[in-house]
């Protein structure tokens, strides 16, 4: 298996329950949390007693979440259309989701001692930006939901949030990196769209549902085929001692956040 192969996790096509693409104690332990997609069909029931912090968002669908007593009914048409709902616990509290229709949830779960209250995010209350705007004649405008990070929740193990890159469009340039590991899980409309992922020094052709791991360290901007959006969910793990803030662009190429950059044809 080639080292692109052993970066991309591709399940094929995904099945009713739970898709497991990394396992903290079991596959892809490098990214240091567990990550799936949950795919469920109306009147299927998942239940996760697993005694750790856990992160369920709403990709699309109709499914009622339950956790200590309450109960909440979500509904998201489309990830590239509307904000997203998401169910946040700390270890110690179990959740319930019952399907009311066809539905996919991201997963995350992560070992983590500290105490916080659950929260429950509805789309009203997330932060969602559009950033790149006014810079590299919008070639990098794209718009960023940000769930889970610091800011939100100190006690909290994990980063979790959502892409949209136009058709077209890169995200995430100039290059950036930092040295908690993270992984982008990937959605394409129209469905047989496809997009590329800088790795480092590798350069990774992603599709619908493909994630791919990447290693603290490495850069990883990305960019999305013309005619086709692009939606990535991005998870990061804290390290222990060195919890994520934000990324470190690399110098030879931070000129281009500059909005009065002169680039070519008028450079």
């Amino acid at each position: 298996m080639g080292r692109k192969e052993e970066l991309r996790m591709r399940p094929g096509k995904l099945e009713y329950g739970y898709n497991s693409y990394t396992e903290q104690d079991g596959k892809n332990s490098d990214m240091l949390m567990d990550f799936g997609i949950l795919k469920m069909k109306k009147g299927d029931v998942h239940e996760d007693k697993e005694n750790k912090e856990k992160a369920y968002l709403l990709i699309f669908g109709e499914v009622t979440f339950e956790w200590e007593g309450n109960k909440v009914e979500a509904k998201r048409g489309s990830c590239f259309d509307e904000d997203p709902w998401c169910l946040h616990v700390p270890a110690g509290v179990d959740v319930k989701i019952t399907a009311d229709g066809e539905a996919e949830l991201s997963v995350q779960r992560k070992y983590n001692p500290k105490k916080f209250p659950a929260i429950f995010y509805r789309p009203e209350e997330v932060r969602v930006e559009t950033r790149g705007t006014g810079t590299m004649n919008e070639t990098n405008t794209r718009v960023v939901k940000t769930l889970i990070d610091k800011s939100i929740n100190e006690d909290s193990s994990i980063v979790l949030g959502e892409i949209i890159c136009y058709p077209g469009k890169w995200g995430g340039f100039a290059p950036h990196t930092h040295p908690q590991p993270e992984i982008y899980y990937y959605k394409f409309f129209p469905e047989n769209g496809y997009g590329f992922l800088e790795v480092g020094d590798d350069v990774v052709k992603v599709k619908h549902d493909d994630a791919v791991k990447l290693a603290g360290g490495t850069t990883h901007p990305h960019v999305t085929a013309p005619g086709y959006a692009m939606y990535c969910i991005w998870t990061i793990p804290h390290l222990e001692d060195n919890p994520y803030i934000k990324p470190t662009n690399i110098p030879e190429h931070e000129w281009v956040l500059d909005p009065n950059a002169k680039i070519w044809p008028e450079k």
